[in-house]
């Protein structure tokens, strides 16, 4: 005799939009200037893409409770691919640059003005490097130190440890 298993899903929490007023599940809504948005009132009816990390940082970084600085800053970093990347990083050991494409993992609240960690002037968002931003998406140009299997030694990376790496290319510099 099969014994009936009941799973019971636990409801997401539902938050109200504080421009639409219109309840979204936790998921939908983003914090910004210290209220709730829903996905609907920033990006309207556009989908949201589905992406699959090829990797993941490995160093002693994390983020430190000031807005954009990092504790246990080092030089270099690990990136750690899948073994299935293996095939894509033909002659990869060739390039001196690089630039890494990495999703923000540990974002917080969303400001949409604040003073820049870098001069401190006030700037929104698309005037800085803040790791607290809608896309959760990170660029930044390294310095390919060495490759060992499907591990790539770098520096200049400031992503943290365990960020996923979402792609890898060279970096172009205009001459």
């Amino acid at each position: 005799m099969k014994k009936k298993v009941t799973i019971k899903m636990h409801p997401t929490k539902q938050i109200r939009c504080s421009q639409c007023d219109t309840l979204s599940s936790e998921e939908d809504v983003f914090v910004i200037d210290n209220a709730p948005i829903c996905r609907r009132c920033l990006f309207g009816e556009a989908a949201p893409l589905q992406f699959y990390p090829i990797g993941f940082v490995s160093n002693t970084q994390q983020r430190d409770n000031s807005d954009f600085g990092l504790q246990a800053h080092e030089h270099t970093s690990r990136i750690n691919l899948f073994a299935s990347q293996k095939r894509f990083m033909y002659k990869l050991e060739e390039e001196e640059r690089l630039t890494i494409i990495y999703y923000l993992h540990k974002s917080r609240p969303i400001r949409s003005s604040f003073k820049r960690g870098l001069d401190g002037k006030e700037v929104g968002v698309f005037a800085s490097r803040t790791p607290d931003r809608l896309s959760r998406i990170g660029i930044q140009d390294v310095r390919l130190l060495g490759v060992k299997g499907t591990t790539l030694i770098v520096e200049g990376l400031d992503a943290i440890d365990g960020t996923p790496v979402m792609d890898i290319k060279l970096c172009w510099q205009r001459g």
